[in-house]
């Protein structure tokens, strides 16, 4: 359906390795009538689906190229090195770039990790993607350096990892084009920052002033807010200490004498 009839929807686009299901948990709550869609996309193919139209909004990895997307950083991953169970990088807990200077490092074509001088050896070819870089290693090619994220997504039993304490970190944003911030790419942003629903800076503006209860209302109309001493009327407590002085000034006189 087209047309201003057609049910609004919102396109969330992720590359590997991100888990956007607590997001899109939220986003079912709040705005129930408006469907959300997840687009999966390879790595390199987030900035281009955007630009293409193909989602509202994207989780990618940093940086992102040109000046036509925003991108909020979201958070930084730790950088693990994938080995076999036998290797002896995994007798340890953690390993630095010159510690694989002797290995063979695998480098994809969707490396994720910025690099400004790869480590290790390389191999005579570079894998396509990062699950063949992941094939290579459990054969006994190479070892992959790669975002842990993607370390968990493609788990074998026969491979492990560790920690490389200096490598360069990948760092996963939200992403949309800024000329498209639409009111469903705000909600979306209010959600991924932590907004709550009630929240000023949201699309819905703040809350409602606190209307006077009409029990204070009707106080103030009668008056009866000036204080204790006002149940005495007009007089107020003036009025109650003469009553008291009439009442004692009689019982002082007594009763009337009968006459002879």
């Amino acid at each position: 359906m087209t047309g201003p009839e057609a049910t609004p929807s919102f396109r969330l686009a992720y590359v590997p390795g991100v888990t956007p299901a607590k997001w899109v948990r939220i986003w079912n709550e709040r705005l129930p009538d408006i469907p959300l869609h997840l687009v999966q996309v390879p790595a390199l193919g987030a900035q281009e689906l955007l630009r293409a139209g193909g989602a509202d909004a994207a989780f990618l990895r940093l940086p992102v190229e040109g000046t036509d997307l925003s991108a909020i950083p979201l958070y930084t991953e730790t950088t693990v090195v994938v080995v076999p169970k036998d290797h002896l990088i995994a007798a340890v807990d953690e390993v630095s770039v010159a510690e694989l200077a002797d290995e063979i490092v695998l480098h994809p074509m969707d490396d994720a990790l910025p690099w400004e001088q790869l480590p290790g050896r390389p191999a005579l070819e570079r894998p396509a993607t990062t699950g063949d870089a992941v094939e290579l290693v459990a054969a006994g090619i190479g070892v992959l350096v790669v975002p842990q994220s993607l370390a968990r997504l493609h788990h074998r039993k026969d491979l492990t990892y560790r920690t490389v304490t200096d490598a360069p970190e990948s760092r996963v944003a939200l992403s949309w084009p800024q000329e498209k911030t639409t009111d469903q790419v705000e909600d979306f942003i209010g959600i991924v920052r932590g907004r709550t629903v009630n929240s000023s800076r949201g699309r819905a503006g703040a809350a409602p002033a606190a209307q006077p209860k009409a029990k204070d209302k009707a106080k103030r109309a009668s008056g009866t807010g000036a204080g204790k001493g006002s149940r005495g009327g007009a007089g107020g407590s003036g009025g109650s200490k003469a009553a008291k002085g009439a009442r004692g000034a009689a019982a002082k006189r007594g009763k009337p004498r009968r006459r002879p």
